[in-house]
């Protein structure tokens, strides 16, 4: 009877020793599963993000190529023009001594156009190249600059600056908008607007109606913060929001509702300036 208890205790302890083995092996299992989708989601993140700033280049690319097709195509015309010029003074008997002066005062205005175009392009060149090399690489994932027709335009990725569903600014975005607000503060003759964009997805939030109240709210929380956090000039800022109906990508799938779900800060010279441009045009 007592090498029979023995037995059975011996065998209820080794069961006992199983069954603890199974248990943490059970939970080392686990707890590395939860690594490997972590992991999994994080590299997911990083390829939708790689993605979207590859797209982004690849539009950059196009719309350069455009501009130089529209340059290409303004020559042409002004060509035309000055042909067709040569031909009504010769038709009408205007001199020639004329018509080199309206030829001359039109070129004269053109190359100040030119020279207005260089310096503004030379000056968005120089802002882009220097909020570039501030940002980090992580940061770069995130935020994509650009400039298109004059315009410098600097997009940044909505889970970098708020909470999911949120206009609250987070603390991963204090960085970043510390370094493009000195850009800002740099460029004193540039006017700045501040443009939020949404997907399609409705927004369920009981303070916030739809996703024209969630962009605006997002942009004017990007201008407040700019403002009272790093000191640039209200007067400067203007705050927008375009809801979801200013996509760059298809809402059809993930990475373009990643894409579409943006908030752009948009630098431009300052439209006064342009205006007194355009009033010193000569006559016709």
């Amino acid at each position: 009877m007592k090498q029979t208890t023995i037995i059975i205790a011996a065998a209820a302890a080794c069961l006992l020793a199983t069954s603890c083995a199974s248990k943490k092996d059970l939970v080392n299992c686990q707890n590395e599963n939860r690594e490997l989708q972590s992991s999994y989601q994080t590299a997911k993140e990083q390829l939708a993000g790689a993605n979207a700033r590859v797209t982004s280049l690849e539009e950059a690319l196009a719309a350069q190529k455009q501009a130089l097709a529209d340059q290409k195509a303004a020559y042409a015309r002004l060509q035309k023009t000055l042909d067709q010029s040569v031909a009504n003074a010769s038709q009408n008997n205007i001199s020639i001594d004329k018509l080199v002066d309206q030829i001359n005062e039109s070129n004269q205005y053109i190359r100040h156009l030119v020279d207005v175009k260089s310096k503004s392009d030379s000056l968005n060149m120089v802002l882009t190249n220097n909020l570039t090399r501030s940002l980090s690489k992580e940061e770069l994932k995130e935020v994509d600059v650009q400039v298109l027709k004059g315009v410098v335009y600097i997009s940044l990725a909505d889970n970098m600056l708020y909470k999911s569903g949120s206009y609250e600014i987070n603390s991963r975005a204090e960085e970043t908008l510390s370094k493009i607000a000195k850009i800002i503060m740099d460029y004193k003759d540039y006017d700045v607007l501040i443009e939020g964009n949404t997907d399609n997805v409705p927004i369920t939030r009981e303070n916030i109606r739809n996703n024209w109240d969630l962009s605006c709210l997002r942009a004017s929380s990007v201008v407040q913060y700019l403002q009272t956090h790093y000191g640039v000039d209200p007067k400067r800022l203007t705050a927008g929001g375009r809801g979801e109906y200013n996509p760059i990508a298809t809402n059809d799938t993930e990475l373009g509702k990643q894409r579409n779900r943006r908030t752009q800060i948009i630098i431009t010279p300052k439209l006064d300036e342009f205006m007194d441009l355009i009033d010193k045009a000569p006559e016709e």
